[in-house]
């Protein structure tokens, strides 16, 4: 046999997985084993959820005794410091399997009896919102005992970025990692990427484009909610390649209340027919703003810069087409003035390289913004793959980044430089008599060359000289030619001894 065909041993084998409950087991072991092997990545994992610093223990299917009845909760996650001790229960579900309210209330309720202080939940399922929980549970239950839910899109992120950006101090536990990621990574591991926008998206997609769409119809809140989670995977997904935390916009209201953002989709929606959202970058100069709209089949990507504070409105274009060397020509460019609503102007990238004053209709307003926006087509399939919804936005969210956004640079101001505060005096002519010589030197005399007598008194001479010969002097302190050429008179070396004649 050849070398070639050989497979290399791998830790966490996807080998031998029959079934989903195999599958499911098999993934809550191996994420457990690697949170309490991998010291980073354990600490990373729990402290959002409230837990200390300390050692962490993980169990699978532990037993307990709820009523008459004998439960098996997925996992268990200790974490120890000195006398205080932090416990979670952990249900997981792999493939399209979905968590189930009266299962997540059970556990609520053994975590509550023995004094435990969350239950974790790992799913394919994506909340619109981040810290929403997918799964509508009992409130009451929730008094004491807190509900998490993460994501496999979420975990599987995390151990990316742990790895290859944050850093793992031991390299056994940086291999160990690197295992999880390979086995969370295979397609038989269960942990999915997201690939459907559910049962409601071909309705809705129809009434979009028919007009007919209300806000009261069937299955507009389940599609609106799958949007929002697609830009959270796309979020994550990004992050994964960029190694710093991309998060979905949210304002303090719809990140408070869920209901405010699913009603403003759904008016959007309705209204346009069309469903936005945005996403931070950390470092960026913007938000990168995505826009489907369903009814003309696009997808629009843009994002808004501030144009330098200082220079002409050439100058300040010239300045953005220096940053978009990877752009494509079919970029859109808008310029916006200050004082008026709406664009100056629009233009294609390969227009405004060819010709920057096509972006400025009226040198005298002042260029405050740009915007950069590419758009491509839209899918309209539900599910993944070439034609899809998804893929398509997944797709035009990766292309601009990578050709407009990454390399776009805020615009700063030159520092300032200093000023020379002092200076030294040039060489004073001791024939000067003391009541005609300078009392003293300024800074503003820096950038004028002494005269041949190296005597201030001399400016003077030639100043007052001035309307008898015609000769003018600079503001430098040289003479400079007159308008006819250069004066046939020069003015004496020797000091005047008296006052100038009228």
């Amino acid at each position: 046999m050849a070398e070639e065909a050989w497979h290399e041993a791998r830790l966490i084998p996807t080998s031998g997985i029959n079934g989903a409950e195999e599958q499911e087991r098999r993934a809550t072991s191996a994420l457990l084993a690697v949170l309490s092997a991998v010291r980073e990545f354990g600490r990373g994992f729990v402290q959002p959820f409230g837990a200390p610093s300390g050692t962490i223990e993980c169990f699978i299917e532990v037993p307990f005794v709820l009523g008459e009845r004998r439960l098996y909760p997925d996992g268990l996650i200790r974490v120890s410091r000195g006398a205080k001790t932090w416990t979670a229960l952990v249900e997981v579900k792999t493939g399209p399997n979905q968590l189930a309210p009266e299962q997540l209330e059970n556990y609520l309720d053994i975590a509550r009896e023995h004094n435990y202080d969350a239950v974790i939940t790992i799913s394919n399922e994506i909340p619109a919102v981040a810290g929403q929980h997918p799964t509508k549970v009992d409130k009451r239950k929730l008094k004491k005992v807190a509900l998490h839910h993460v994501s496999w899109s979420q975990v599987l992120a995390e151990a990316v970025m742990q790895k290859e950006f944050r850093g793992v101090a031991d390299p056994d536990q940086a291999w160990i990692l690197g295992e999880l990621i390979r086995y969370l990574e295979h397609r038989k591991s269960g942990a999915l990427e997201f690939d459907d926008m559910g049962e409601a998206w071909v309705g809705v997609r129809d009434q979009v484009a028919a007009g007919t769409l209300r806000a009261s119809d069937k299955g507009i809140a389940e599609v609106v909610a799958r949007f929002d989670a697609l830009l959270r995977f796309a979020s994550l997904q990004l992050g994964r390649q960029l190694g710093t935390e991309v998060v979905p916009v949210l304002t303090r209201k719809e990140a408070a209340d869920p209901v405010v953002r699913a009603q403003a989709l759904t008016q959007m929606l309705c209204t346009t027919g069309e469903l936005s959202g945005a996403i931070r970058i950390p470092g960026t100069v913007g938000h990168l703003v995505v826009t489907a709209d369903l009814r003309a089949g696009k997808v629009t990507c843009h994002v808004d810069v501030d144009a330098p504070k200082e220079g002409r409105a050439t100058t300040r274009v010239n300045w953005l087409i220096r940053q978009l060397k990877n752009a494509s020509d079919n970029t859109r460019v808008e310029a916006f003035v200050a004082h008026a609503r709406g664009s100056q102007a629009a233009e294609l990238l390969s227009t405004v390289r060819e010709n920057p004053a096509a972006l400025v209709l009226d040198p005298s307003k002042e260029l405050r913004s740009f915007r950069l926006a590419v758009t491509s087509t839209l899918g309209t399939k539900r599910g993944r793959g070439r034609g899809s919804f998804i893929d398509s936005v997944l797709s035009s969210v990766d292309g601009f980044y990578g050709d407009v956004l990454g390399s776009l640079r805020a615009w700063a101001a030159a520092p300032p430089k200093l000023r020379p505060v002092h200076v030294e005096p040039p060489e004073l002519d001791d024939t000067v008599p003391a009541a005609l010589a300078s009392t003293d030197y300024s800074s503003q005399d820096g950038a004028a060359e002494p005269d041949p007598a190296g005597s201030h008194t001399h400016l003077a001479v030639a100043a007052a000289s001035e309307h008898r010969t015609g000769v003018v002097v600079g503001a430098a302190g040289h003479l400079d030619e007159d308008i006819d050429g250069p004066s046939e008179r020069a003015i004496s070396s020797e000091p005047s001894p008296g006052p100038l004649p009228e």
